[in-house]
């Protein structure tokens, strides 16, 4: 299966939720016997701080039995010990035996992830691609700190401060790049037809970040939207792509909230304020320690009429299971897709003395008809992740009788129709993954790493050509061919990149390839408005969305 290829940005992306200490620990068995020690030292120690006073006199006696053991290991053990290093991994060991969902977070990953909901961060302001071991400018931020010191997409980034950065990886890209606002840094550039290496003194600056994709129409009455994540700017971003799109005559919209992992809570009660009367349910907050607190919408929204699709898939989570279920249980809309994900744990973040923080599940939350949507997880975190995966091989993905609906958990909507709890939203119209055979060349191209790189390489070469001839991304979409030879070239790369022959390319296959690439080198051109509207002409879900919209 392809997974959909995004360019890397100056900001890092949310940390893996999955824990796996036991398999990356280097130290011997008693190391990993006194690590366990160490994780029940530190969740005494969070007790400790959160109230001291709840601590029964046989507890202090173990936290102090287990201080003296931390003691003896930082002074006497065999090997070197990074003692900050295994607090954080004991600390995140015993809140994932908690549930799969709680997790702990350094001072770094806070700022990280926080710019990444709160809409902006400190650097450069561009998109790259590390394609064979260099850093490839895909795209310069219009208005930010690199386009005014005269960077250009197509650019090779070589060096940082006057060291190379050949063979760099993302992780490091990010850390030389991104800085505090007014900060500077030198970069070496190689640009292609000159010869020269070119240096540029870049001034950091605030770089916004937003979660809508791309609004725009699909035909004359249908609009669509595409919501990465849910951030501190959904609501006015969301709120603007309505208003633009119901200027262009919509009546109907499609809501794209695939592999949408999602965000604030707040942001997703925004959305579907937008589409929901006032004082009808939006979602419940449960939990044994905290009060109950139903959320209701509450102003006019900008589309309470006019139809309404949700697209969802296995990686939509969280708040994106919120916003579906809310229009699934008030039969305000339709959902399309396949299965979420089933994440219906609510956290809250502490932060701690370091700035460090923990993220604690201390509710759960219930879509208006009352179901819970949290996929079982008591087998263990490892066994909650692998649950996707079994989707795929169990046959859920391509059949919607391969999914067990839980007959205890029945719900209903407002009109009645059956809904039910426990493990996701399940759509209302089921639309199953290609994996048909005859795209088994299809899927090695689009699979490796060729596909994007030729599409970039194909996109810096012919810029000024294909720019001449199309002057935005609308005519783009419109006139832009993908030609037999430009997949002759394609395959070529690919075979010369993986060392590996193309066989049986049929027809289904090549008008799949030619679909991606005049979608990726549109992206490299004009962004994510050309991208979206050449990839959503073959996409299945897309296709079954715009049928019902036309039946309904």
């Amino acid at each position: 299966m392809f997974h959909l290829p995004y360019m890397s940005k100056e900001i890092l992306s949310l940390p893996p939720l999955m824990f796996e200490a036991m398999n990356e620990n280097k130290h011997n068995r008693l190391l990993f016997i006194l690590w366990i020690i160490v994780a029940f030292l530190a969740g005494f120690s969070i007790a400790l701080r959160v109230n001291p006073n709840r601590l029964s006199r046989k507890s202090n006696a173990q936290l102090q039995k287990l201080s003296e053991v931390m003691g003896y290991i930082d002074r006497f053990y065999v090997d070197s010990v990074n003692v900050d290093s295994i607090y954080g991994l004991a600390i995140n060991a015993m809140l994932q035996g908690l549930d799969p969902h709680s997790t702990y977070s350094t001072a770094e990953d806070n700022k990280s992830m926080m710019e990444t909901l709160e809409g902006s961060f400190e650097g450069i302001g561009i998109q790259f691609n590390i394609m064979n071991d260099t850093l490839m400018v895909v795209s310069v931020i219009s208005g930010g700190p690199s386009e005014k010191a005269g960077l250009m997409a197509g650019d090779r980034m070589v060096e940082v401060d006057g060291k190379s950065i050949i063979g760099i990886k993302n992780e490091q890209a990010f850390k030389l790049l991104r800085g505090r606002k007014g900060s500077k840094v030198k970069v070496g550039i190689l640009r292609p037809g000159f010869k020269d290496k070119y240096t540029y003194e870049i001034t950091r600056g605030v770089i916004p970040t937003y979660t809508v994709d791309v609004a725009y129409m699909m035909d004359a009455h249908t609009g669509y939207i595409k919501l990465n994540e849910f951030g501190s700017t959904t609501a006015r971003e969301f709120n603007n792509a309505i208003r633009k799109l119901k200027s262009q005559g919509m009546t109907s919209l499609m809501v794209d909230l695939r592999s949408n992992t999602g965000g604030f809570l707040d942001a997703a009660v925004s959305v579907c304020d937008e589409f929901l009367p006032n004082n009808q349910k939006i979602v419940s907050i449960e939990g044994s320690k905290v009060r109950p607190e139903s959320i209701y919408a509450t102003r006019q929204g900008d589309f309470e009429e006019g139809r309404v699709v949700i697209l969802i898939d296995d990686f939509s989570a969280s708040a994106s299971e919120i916003v579906a279920g809310a229009i699934q249980d008030n039969d305000r809309g339709i959902i399309v897709g396949r299965r979420s994900f089933g994440k219906g744990l609510v956290q809250r973040q502490f932060d701690l003395s370091d700035n460090s923080s923990i993220r604690l599940t201390t509710s759960r939350y219930h879509t208006p008809s009352g179901r819970c949507i949290q996929r079982e997880y008591h087998n263990g975190t490892e066994a909650y992740y692998e649950d996707l995966y079994k989707r795929l091989l169990n046959g859920e993905m391509e059949s919607a009788d391969s999914i067990h609906l839980d007959s205890s958990k029945v719900y209903h909507t407002l009109k009645g129709r059956k809904v039910y709890g426990g493990g996701g939203i399940m759509p209302d119209y089921f639309v199953p993954i290609d994996r048909g055979d005859n795209m088994n060349a299809y899927y090695d191209i689009a699979n490796s790493s060729a596909l994007i790189q030729f599409a970039f390489h194909y996109a810096t070469e012919h810029k000024a050509d294909l720019q001449g001839r199309f002057a935005d991304a609308k005519s783009y979409v419109a006139g832009m061919t993908v030609t037999d030879e430009m997949l002759h070239q394609l395959i070529a790369y690919y075979e010369k990149t993986s060392k590996k022959k193309v066989s049986n390319m049929t027809p289904t296959a090549s008008k799949e390839l030619k679909v991606w690439l005049k979608a990726l080198i549109g992206r490299n051109l004009y962004g994510d408005e050309a991208f979206y509207p050449v990839i959503n002409q073959t996409d299945k879900v897309i296709l079954k969305a715009k049928e019902l919209i036309a039946n309904s």
